[in-house]
């Protein structure tokens, strides 16, 4: 199934997945009297690795710790590879290649999920627009902080699309939706403070276009949705599994009606 058809809704959710690593820059030229300040070079490239998604098969740790950073500031993630095998394996490898690097939290819908996935490179986008995962058991509950990826209503559709849960959203488990991580600490305090005031316009209304335009579309439409600078693996795998956050922050106004879809579900 194509990225195309990926829409948010409770029951789908979307895939995609971003990477780069910054070109060098050409030799600064001697200075002049005359010349005027040179530009900050904007070029960047991603890992060509992630233009290969079959290659990028190597199997996660049975836990590992991801660190975002992002404009909002910096969380990390314990993921657990026993809760969903092969999310955990899926996860690790993109962001082993640096595939969410530069990219946005391109939905965010308070009260119910922030959904991110989506890569800063249309050509990466491209790659991947076919390359999903087969579904798995759902072991674990749907709990606020928990890490989970899109999926549409059509099996074995998950891809590079993934949701955070902002609250217990337990009615996704039946629903095939398995989490594979959870938040660490206060780091929720930063997921929530994602920008939300694009609503669905970015994120289950105009996913082809982010899809095939990238970070140089959302530049233009949708500036003020927030960045990850860069999700890496570090420190020791946990020792034991992550627990997921319970208590929600003080009550934010709950979303109408919600499902997810190749892109997240809706609230």
């Amino acid at each position: 199934m194509s990225l195309k058809s990926c829409v948010l809704s409770l029951v789908a959710l979307t895939l995609a997945i971003p990477s780069l690593a910054q070109t060098q820059a050409p030799a600064a030229k001697p200075k002049s009297t005359t010349s005027t300040a040179a530009k900050p070079s904007t070029a960047a490239t991603y890992d060509h690795a992630l233009l290969k998604p079959a290659t990028l098969n190597a199997k996660a740790p049975d836990t590992y710790q991801v660190q975002f950073d992002t404009t909002r500031g910096i969380f990390t993630m314990t993921i657990t590879r026993a809760w969903a095998p092969l999310a955990a394996d899926r996860f690790y490898n993109l962001v082993k290649h640096h595939y969410f690097d530069n990219s946005r939290f391109f939905r965010v819908s308070p009260g119910f999920v922030v959904q991110f996935g989506l890569s800063a490179y249309p050509q990466v986008n491209a790659a991947w627009d076919k390359a999903t995962i087969k579904d798995e058991a759902v072991t674990q509950k749907n709990l606020r902080g928990t890490i989970t990826f899109a999926k549409t209503s059509l099996p074995n559709s998950r891809g590079t699309q993934l949701f955070i849960n902002l609250k217990d959203n337990t009615f996704l488990d039946s629903q095939g939706f398995a989490p594979f991580g959870v938040v660490d600490g206060k780091g929720m305090n930063v997921v929530e403070m994602m920008y939300d005031q694009y609503g669905d316009a970015a994120g289950v209304n105009d996913q082809e276009n982010i899809t095939k335009g990238g970070e140089k579309y959302i530049a233009q439409h949708y500036p003020k949705l927030d960045k990850i600078n860069s999700a890496a693996l570090i420190g020791a795998a946990a020792t034991t599994p992550a627990k997921p956050a319970t208590t929600p922050k003080p009550a934010a106004k709950p979303a109408t009606t919600a499902k997810p879809a190749t892109s997240a579900p809706k609230p």
